[in-house]
């Protein structure tokens, strides 16, 4: 019976560290307007815009259908899950070059800036296959924020 209890309390523990992993999580927006509030709930005031489809957001928080976030500029507030997705974009977060293959000595395609909105094909160890408007290539995993 002891035994019965120690599991059960070890997968409730156990149940809940995951719980609190999955808060920590990229999201992106899914329209190109989205409400961010002062607090979670539509009668919150609405603290700013996002104007900007796919933008990456690191979710710091949640309460019912709202989510906290936060930017890469630091800015944060409450958005209504309804206007999140599941993050496949990043943004440069220093000058960067954007290569043909996975390694520095392939052919460079095209110099991102910082700020870059960059949408990720796949990943690997230490780089991302992304596109960005008329181009697409590798770029190294340091100097990014979004994944």
């Amino acid at each position: 019976m002891l035994k019965k209890i120690i599991f059960f309390y070890f997968l409730i523990i156990f149940c809940n560290v995951s719980n609190a992993a999955d808060d920590k999580a990229f999201l992106m927006l899914k329209n190109n307007k989205v409400n961010v509030r002062y607090g979670p709930s539509l009668d919150y005031p609405i603290k700013y815009i996002y104007r900007k489809i796919n933008l990456p957001l690191e979710v710091i928080d949640r309460k019912d259908n709202f989510r906290k976030i936060i930017d890469h500029k630091k800015n944060s507030g409450w958005i209504h899950r309804s206007q999140l997705k599941k993050s496949k974009s990043l943004i440069t977060t220093s000058s960067k070059i954007l290569f043909k293959r996975p390694t520095k000595f392939s052919k460079p395609l095209a110099k991102l800036d910082k700020g870059r909105l960059l949408i990720i094909k796949k990943c690997e160890k230490d780089w991302c296959n992304v596109r960005t408007d008329n181009y697409s290539g590798w770029i190294e995993k340091n100097n990014i924020w979004g994944i």
